[in-house]
């Protein structure tokens, strides 16, 4: 018993900072987008190429590793279809930010972590949690209070997709973890990123909607976007084999801090003292998730 828990322990912590590295990843990326679009590319543009960079990244460390690339036929079929749900929900969320305020769209889209701990728990996969319940919902409301989430005429539809957009990202997070178990997250990881890559790219091809951006500043950009989502995508899902679903994805809350800061460093924006706040509150939430 003793043996297990010292072994299991460290892995925990280094499932943690995984996670939070992947959080960073996801952060900066969408801060690096931010000047992408200001230089004339586009989300869907953004969305279809970033699923490139971790596809290529894994085939090369697979290969490298000696790792085959290939799945069961079982494995392989589940994820193209998570990958085809991943391009789903990408494509869900950014329509909602086109039809909601986008502090409105993030808060819905970042219920997963809350679906994730519920489809996990009801499937029998994790025994629940208070403490890391009563987080999820701390954390929620301190994003409420960093993003100044304000009402107002709401679009019906565009709730749905954002929605819509978080049941898919937690039934990816939640069967990816089934499928992984304890073994190499990558081989599955590969699988996803193509086929949400192919799937991006055929309806930016199909609806012309492609736009790069016109700027050197922008192209740097548009590359920091891509490369860091890659090294967010491929560390998320490696934190989940780690410390499982739920607690991966509440880790995922750290982003919205790190996003915090670096608009005020990097996009020049000032916080209120409400956002400030809530960011507190995130990050006790995020601590008391963790600590034993």
């Amino acid at each position: 018993m003793t043996a297990i828990s010292t072994t299991a322990h460290p892995r925990m912590w280094l499932g943690v900072v995984v996670a939070l590295a992947a959080a960073a990843g996801y952060a900066v990326a969408n801060t690096s987008a931010s000047v992408a679009y200001q230089a004339g590319s586009d989300p869907m543009t953004v969305a279809a190429t970033r699923f490139l960079v971790p596809t290529v990244a894994l085939i090369v460390w697979l290969r490298l590793s000696g790792v085959p690339l290939t799945l069961p036929s079982r494995d392989a079929i589940l994820g193209v279809l998570l990958g085809l749900v991943t391009a789903l929900y990408t494509f869900a969320v950014l329509r909602s930010f086109n039809m909601l305020p986008f502090a409105l769209a993030v808060l819905i889209f970042y219920l997963f972590p809350l679906i994730a701990a519920v489809i996990a728990v009801g499937f029998g996969l994790e025994k629940f949690n208070w403490k890391t319940g009563a987080a999820i919902v701390l954390a929620l409301i301190g994003l409420a209070l960093a993003l100044n989430v304000r009402g107002g005429n709401l679009d019906p539809f565009g709730v749905a997709l954002a929605f819509l957009a978080a049941v898919g990202l937690a039934v990816v997070i939640v069967v990816s973890s089934r499928l992984f178990g304890g073994g190499d997250p990558r081989p599955l990881t590969l699988y996803m990123a193509a086929a949400a890559s192919v799937f991006l790219l055929i309806v930016c091809a199909a609806s012309g909607d492609f736009v790069l951006p016109q700027t050197p500043t922008g192209w740097i950009g548009f590359a920091a976007s891509s490369v860091l989502y890659g090294f967010a995508m491929i560390t998320f899902f490696i934190a989940v084999s780690m410390i499982g679903p739920v607690r991966a994805s509440l880790l995922s809350y750290a982003d919205a801090v790190i996003s915090a800061g670096l608009g005020v460093v990097v996009l020049g924006q000032a916080l209120t003292v409400i956002q400030v706040v809530g960011i507190v509150v995130v990050i006790i939430a995020l601590i008391g998730a963790t600590l034993r």
